[in-house]
């Protein structure tokens, strides 16, 4: 209660007497009134409750059983089945055993000798069955440095795996196992058709093989979203990974794993998240359809296949101001591109003329800033045996030349 000024007092003090005789009845009625449900209260039996089925935005319950009164007034409650079903419910359904878990394991020499432990666990898609073969897709970095792959398949079969390819840029690798424990294969939708706002549902192995198949629900939170990827822990981004936002928890584990839309279709591969202490619901996820190419290159030939250069290179803007004007010996106004530190012999890039502190400014017409603007262009515009047009300064004078591209696998 509050407080009360010295009106309301007064107005209490006078009014409490005619109150004392109401209060008293008011609770007598009460003692009895509880008593009467005390001894009318039903007794409730085993509840099993199963989910809703919601059809056309409208539930409807479906009883096996309901309250039963007799003659005499007494009530009894039955058990009641409830079947609770929804677009989220049908979608796990029909994807869910299609993502697997995947144990990494490597070796590691003791005093003992040689001894072998899990280096890790994540998540996988079975995408395809084939004769007596299966494939999954699964991330990079849960598959990096294995000496053994283990699957766990939705019901706790563990089956080994071989690793057909694997590629870092994208973060993407395939793995083939055999076809006769593979019971379900999943669908690939159009992520270019996605929107903010659609509902989606993330299925992974979150923390381990203790919470395998876990379900998450969000929204596509963005799409198209650029993120500076590190490849060589140097410090400098070195690309831009192309991913799906979404606020569907993912966690450790959850890597490799399904971001499916509500006809269960498999629309991104969950890779990673941003992980500060000042941000939450930010997962990112590989869409599929930048992803489909990437995995049919690893089945069919282990390896993905892109234009190079031969060059080793250096963003403009990591360099000091002192060197950019005295070393590299550019104009004033210009602050930006990408300085070759070395060029390797027989290359494109030594065909065409480059040279150690050229500083490419241009390709194919459009402008070049950095080490990910090249690479972009280069990975994601052309193909091995292609032309390129390139614009480089060099002694402060802006020059061209023309490159045909050779192939490497990365």
């Amino acid at each position: 209660m509050g407080y009360y000024d010295q009106d309301h007092q007064s107005r209490y003090k006078s009014q409490s007497g005619r109150r004392g005789g109401t209060f008293l009845a008011s609770l007598l009625g009460a003692i009895i009134g509880a008593l009467l449900v005390i001894f009318t209260i039903p007794t409730l039996s085993k509840l099993d409750i199963l989910p809703y089925k919601i059809e056309a935005n409208n539930q409807k319950a479906v009883t096996d059983e309901e309250q039963a009164t007799s003659r005499d007034g007494t009530t009894s409650t039955r058990n009641v089945s409830i079947d609770v079903y929804s677009g989220i419910t049908k979608a796990v359904d029909k994807a869910g055993d299609a993502v697997v878990g995947i144990t990494n394991i490597q070796q590691s020499t003791t005093f003992w000798g040689q001894t072998q432990e899990s280096g890790g666990t994540g998540s996988g898609v079975v995408y395809k069955r084939a004769g007596d073969k299966a494939y999954i897709v699964t991330n990079h970095h849960v598959v990096a440095d294995a000496t053994e792959l283990e699957v766990s398949l939705s019901d706790g079969t563990k089956i080994p795996a071989k690793l057909l390819g694997s590629d870092i840029w994208t973060d993407l690798a395939v793995l083939e196992v055999p076809a006769d424990k593979i019971t379900v294969v999943a669908e690939f939708g159009n992520s270019d058709k996605l929107k903010p706002g659609e509902p989606v549902i993330a299925i992974g192995n979150p923390l381990g093989l203790t919470f395998s198949g876990s379900v998450t629900q969000g929204i596509i939170s963005g799409t198209e979203r650029a993120i500076p990827v590190d490849i060589n822990q140097d410090g400098t981004p070195d690309w831009q990974a192309e991913v799906l936002q979404t606020d569907a928890a993912i966690n450790p584990g959850n890597s490799g794993g399904a971001l499916i839309n509500i006809e269960g279709q498999v629309i991104g591969i969950n890779s990673m998240k941003i992980a500060q202490n000042a941000v939450e619901g930010i997962g990112l996820s590989i869409p599929i359809n930048y992803a489909s190419p990437i995995i049919d290159d690893l089945e069919k030939t282990g390896e993905v296949k892109r234009p190079v250069m031969g060059v080793e290179l250096a963003s403009v803007n990591e360099i000091s101001a002192n060197h950019q004007q005295n070393t590299l010996k550019l104009p004033k106004d210009v602050t930006y591109g990408v300085a070759i530190k070395r060029v390797q012999p027989n290359s494109a890039a030594d065909k065409a003329g480059l040279q150690e502190l050229d500083v490419i400014v241009e390709m194919d017409g459009k402008e070049i800033r950095d080490a990910v603007d090249l690479r972009k262009h280069l990975y994601n515009q052309k193909k091995v045996g292609d032309e390129l047009k390139v614009k480089f300064y060099r002694n402060g004078k802006l020059q061209e030349t023309t490159l045909k591209l050779g192939g490497e696998t990365l």
